[in-house]
């Protein structure tokens, strides 16, 4: 894909988010499912389209530590640098979420991040300036889809946008780590 394209891909997945639409795209795990994670009626599509109980919360994406200030009052300091010392995919649970769609935190409080180093996802979070939805892309109790082939055209039909990036990739990336962090700096592992 040249530099035009990825550009124009970019551009569309982006005008789309910003249209309350969803979109299909990879990133640093699986391919996702993803929409404004501020805006209400995008997540609930989401659930939707995943035919999943809006009891389970799904994770939302960050270009940077710093953006996720936007999105957790009072991130444990300790969180900086599990996010930046990481060496494969790491979603945090942090507690005291603010500024997301409802079906994002969960009954606790808390939402799962993730800064995203991918090349897509980044950029698109970055362009994007919000939280963006990272769902698997899958309907609910189905597998997740490792690679664009394994995608059920069920979700495919069931998006605004489908990104073109990395849609011939076979590597199979594994799912991302998840650590609770609550607010007094108490960590429980859920996923090495």
């Amino acid at each position: 894909m040249g530099k035009t394209d990825y550009e124009e891909d970019l551009r569309q997945a982006v005008e789309t988010l910003r249209k309350g639409g969803l979109i299909l795209y990879p990133t640093d795990t699986v391919w996702g499912i993803g929409c404004d994670a501020t805006n209400a009626e995008a997540v609930a599509k989401v659930f939707a389209l995943k035919q999943r109980a809006e009891a389970k919360s799904m994770l939302v994406l960050v270009d940077s530590a710093t953006r996720a200030q936007r999105y957790v009052k009072d991130i444990p300091d300790v969180a900086y640098d599990m996010f930046e010392m990481a060496d494969k995919p790491l979603t945090l649970i942090l507690d005291n979420a603010r500024g997301l769609a409802d079906g994002l935190v969960a009954e606790d409080g808390s939402v799962g991040i993730r800064v995203t180093n991918e090349k897509f996802s980044h950029d698109l979070c970055y362009r994007f300036m919000k939280a963006v939805v990272s769902t698997s892309a899958n309907i609910s109790g189905h597998p997740a889809a490792a690679i664009y082939p394994e995608i059920e055209q069920e979700i495919i039909d069931g998006v605004d946008y489908v990104v073109r990036y990395r849609r011939d990739d076979t590597k199979k990336a594994k799912p991302s780590s998840i650590v609770k962090l609550k607010a007094n700096g108490e960590v429980t592992v859920i996923r090495p």
